[in-house]
């Protein structure tokens, strides 16, 4: 997968001309975990003057998809009164989980908890989350009976970012990385491990 680069290799932080162009170039210079296959996918138009949408399947060492979600960043240079500041990040996360995972009355709970301590761990400062934690389950009978059960949970969430730095912007790519993987199963990265692969796909 490629890196993107919307400003050119030395230019300052400074020269970039707005928040939102800011915020577009973090996202398509984030080195992506390995398992992440991310690309951008068309962002919805009227819901904010500027937004940007990117998509991400989560595959293993075979090449089984365990999970997949999208990010999408809403801005308003004028501020929205719903979200009591001028970005807006728009999460959505789903993963096949164990079949009996689903009746544990605890996971949505548990689930909420993925983000909170994702965007905490990364040092991302926000207000306003809200969302919702979903857990289904399927079990086929009579001449589907063969087909193996399946249970999923979707974690529905956004959140008003604080950032005033290209790294916190950053702090929040980290945190939605970070509740995907953890939605679909992976161990965090250690501490100090930098992924070397993973890139966005334009």
């Amino acid at each position: 997968m490629r890196r993107l680069r919307r400003v050119p290799s030395g230019m300052s932080t400074l020269m970039k001309t707005s928040p939102f162009e800011r915020v577009d170039d973090t996202v398509a210079s984030f080195r992506w975990r390995p398992e992440l296959d991310v690309e951008r996918i068309p962002a919805p138009q009227r819901i904010a003057p500027s937004s940007l949408a990117i998509e991400a399947s989560v595959v293993t060492t075979t090449g089984s998809e365990v999970g997949s979600g999208r990010l999408i960043v809403l801005h308003d240079p004028d501020g929205n009164p719903a979200w009591d500041g001028t970005f807006r990040f728009v999460s959505f996360c789903r993963a096949d989980v164990d079949f009996d995972m689903v009746n544990d009355p605890l996971l949505s709970e548990v689930g909420w908890t993925w983000l909170t301590e994702a965007l905490n761990d990364a040092g991302a400062d926000y207000h306003d989350a809200s969302g919702t934690v979903t857990a289904v389950s399927s079990r086929s009978f009579g001449q589907l009976a063969t087909e193996a059960d399946r249970a999923e949970v979707e974690i529905r969430a956004s959140w008003t970012p604080v950032f005033s730095t290209d790294d916190e912007v950053a702090s929040h790519i980290a945190a939605w990385q970070a509740l995907l993987c953890t939605t679909a199963g992976l161990p965090p990265l250690p501490d100090g491990i930098i992924p070397l692969s993973g890139r966005l796909d334009h």
